[in-house]
């Protein structure tokens, strides 16, 4: 991780934003939301992923995440995307009803043709761009924009509406996944 950007600080959360390749809104589809929260919610369980607040649009996700210490944050990123990326796959290239599959499929190849570091196939943008979040008014900017995406999208009105975040958490209703509030 030699960029500008890059997790420094496993004591810090940040905020990050995987974007699936092309924008290909590939999480219209329930099936593949479940492959990702299931996955997330494995993180929490097993390696200690902590999640302070969280978006899932239709090609990409928003997070605040942080870690337990039981395994580096940039592991825990490492293994989320390596594993909802092969996971999606399998999904996209088994379904009988992905009537997308002619198109997304070879854009994800040739995605991963591209990349040196990737065999053959590649779900995920590489960069995920992680800011730290080291002082409550860039963690609340970042937890704002985050519950905002659906409604500057003009998907939903209010951020509680859309159902795939945690701007239900933070107004004291239950969400999908456990949540380290930040503020």
């Amino acid at each position: 991780m030699g960029r500008k950007y890059a997790i420094r600080n496993q004591e810090e959360f940040y905020f990050v934003t995987f974007t699936v390749v092309g924008w290909i809104d590939v999480f219209i589809r329930q099936e593949y939301r479940n492959i990702l929260l299931d996955s997330i919610k494995y993180c929490q369980r097993e390696k200690g992923l902590l999640i302070g607040a969280w978006c899932n649009m239709t090609s990409h996700v928003h997070m605040a995440i942080g870690t337990n210490g039981q395994m580096p944050l940039e592991h825990i990123v490492r293994d989320l995307k390596s594993y909802t990326a092969r996971h999606i796959r399998k999904y996209i290239e088994a379904s009988p009803y992905e009537s997308r599959k002619e198109w997304m499929l070879p854009l994800m190849k040739q995605a991963g043709e591209q990349k040196s570091n990737n065999k053959d196939f590649q779900f995920w943008q590489q960069h995920n761009h992680p800011i730290e979040l080291s002082d409550i008014a860039i963690t609340k900017q970042r937890v704002d924009y985050i519950h905002n995406n659906p409604v500057t999208a003009g998907f939903v009105d209010n951020p509680t509406d859309w159902v795939f975040s945690s701007a239900r958490d933070y107004e004291d209703e239950k969400g999908i996944l456990e949540i380290e509030f930040l503020y």
